[in-house]
């Protein structure tokens, strides 16, 4: 191997940070497959929620690139459609409505604004002095009650044809336990594509929309973003979609601390020092803001192409930002978008349904990896009061509590009630323990001093 140090190979933890070495060829093969490994999970978003999947494509990508820019080029991160916000996108236009979606993008643009003022906190005072404000206590419960309010979406996706459905869950379910190598990793796309296929089979899908679509068109669509509301919005639903929509951050941000502490932890370097959590939480609130205001969903650090890092020991930033690249290019072909759309509604039931139960999952696994004490009244109370309202008031006649000021009726979700009181209560009530450690953050699931042994134990 040549000394020169474009050709290089940088080692660590048995893994690869510099991949020019490895040629061109086979980056852009690593890259497609980082690409294929978000994709999946990233235009589901768009289909259960109505919003554009090309437009979704371009942001995923567009934002990843940001992302790297913002982080200095040091993290081998991708950022795709983050499932946290779908109840958002729910309680304002629970049916896919196209004229309320804009206002609720207007809330997840929102929501990405506290993330920049989460990082210049994070700057200012230090993450530990922030993040004893999200607890597990409070983030735990949060999560879980996410995934219960979306609970009955995806039966009644379900409903529609429960054997494409069934097709669809065993296949996530058998890859995801005794799947190898990239068949693990990628358990929501073969779910996708194989129940697609059965479907598709059984004479159960329309393809007359692809058809018909044109092979390239523009990813963007005027009348499908925030700006198309300017002169004619509903002050009153701007300001519900706002306060419904942004206490969902609250949790999305802590979670962006464990997948940037994952990296980590499998890299074998420290995100969180090195660009900084500030940058990295700057980099996706931004992502989130840019894609919202112009109709695409929210973004966040992706779990999945953490496993493929894992997998092919490729840590090069360069090889995520070529999937960025190939997502931009996909973006921007209507064909794509029309044969993502022709997906029966099924199959969209039964991988959500899968997905749905796991966010509930992962909030419940927050709160025991992080040995929280229900010894203790006060945490019993917090996670008391964000469960029942979180649900409850979803679940109420009205769906949501709402009280006017002055000439403007504003209505809160059940999960921003939970959130805010949830918040609250624990800054109120006394024998607070919880501290947060950028060195070693385990509420996160990242052990920077193990990450050999972390490495070992996802192989098996």
């Amino acid at each position: 191997m040549s000394d020169n140090s474009k050709e290089k190979v940088v080692l660590g933890e048995g893994g690869i940070y510099d991949a020019r070495s490895l040629g061109v060829p086979k980056m852009v093969v690593l890259g497609i497959q980082h690409m294929f490994a978000m994709f999946g999970a990233t235009v589901l978003v768009p289909l259960l929620t109505g919003l554009d999947v090309s437009t979704t494509l371009l942001f995923a990508g567009l934002g990843t690139l940001l992302f790297h820019f913002l982080a200095k080029g040091k993290v081998p991160a991708f950022l795709g459609s983050s499932f946290a916000f779908l109840g958002g996108y729910f309680a304002i236009a629970p049916n896919g409505e196209k004229e309320l979606l804009p206002y609720a993008c207007f809330g997840v643009a929102c929501a990405g604004v506290l993330y920049l003022i989460m990082a210049a906190l994070i700057k200012i005072f230090g993450s530990g002095k922030v993040m004893k404000f999200f607890p597990p206590i409070v983030t735990g419960p949060i999560i879980i009650a996410i995934g219960l309010n979306l609970a009955p979406s995806a039966i009644n996706n379900c409903n529609a044809d429960w054997l494409i459905a069934l097709v669809a869950i065993l296949l996530v379910v058998v890859c995801n336990i005794w799947g190898k190598g990239m068949i693990k990793i990628v358990p929501i796309i073969i779910g996708v594509i194989g129940s697609y296929l059965v479907a598709a089979v059984m004479g159960r899908v329309d393809f007359t929309a692809v058809a018909e679509a044109d092979w390239i068109g523009l990813p963007i669509h005027w009348e499908e973003t925030v700006f198309s509301l300017v002169g004619n919005a509903d002050v009153s639903l701007l300001i519900s979609a706002a306060i419904t929509i942004v206490p969902i951050a609250l949790a999305t941000m802590v979670e962006h601390i464990g997948d940037i502490s994952a990296i980590s932890s499998t890299v074998g370097r420290n995100y969180i020092k090195d660009p900084g959590l500030h940058r990295t939480m700057l980099g996706d609130g931004l992502a989130t803001s840019i894609a919202a205001l112009f109709g695409g969903p929210a973004n966040t650090t992706y779990g999945e192409n953490t496993g493929v890092l894992t997998l092919t020991k490729v840590y090069d930033p360069r090889v995520i930002r070529i999937a960025a690249g190939f997502a931009i290019l996909f973006s921007f072909s209507p064909k794509v978008a029309a044969l993502i759309n022709s997906m029966p509604t099924a199959t969209v039931g039964g991988v959500s349904l899968v997905l749905y139960g796991m966010i509930s999952a992962v909030g419940v696994r927050n709160i025991v990896e992080t040995q929280t004490d229900f010894t203790k009244s006060r945490n019993v109370l917090v996670a008391a009061l964000i469960l029942v309202l979180s649900i409850g008031v979803s679940y109420s006649t009205a769906g949501a509590i709402a009280f006017s000021i002055g000439s403007v009726t504003i209505s809160l979700s059940g999960l921003a009630v939970g959130a805010l009181v949830g918040i609250l209560m624990n800054a109120i009530l006394p024998g607070k323990d919880y501290k947060f450690d950028e060195e070693t953050p385990d509420e996160t699931g990242a052990d920077f001093g193990n990450s050999g042994k972390r490495l070992e134990k996802e192989k098996k």
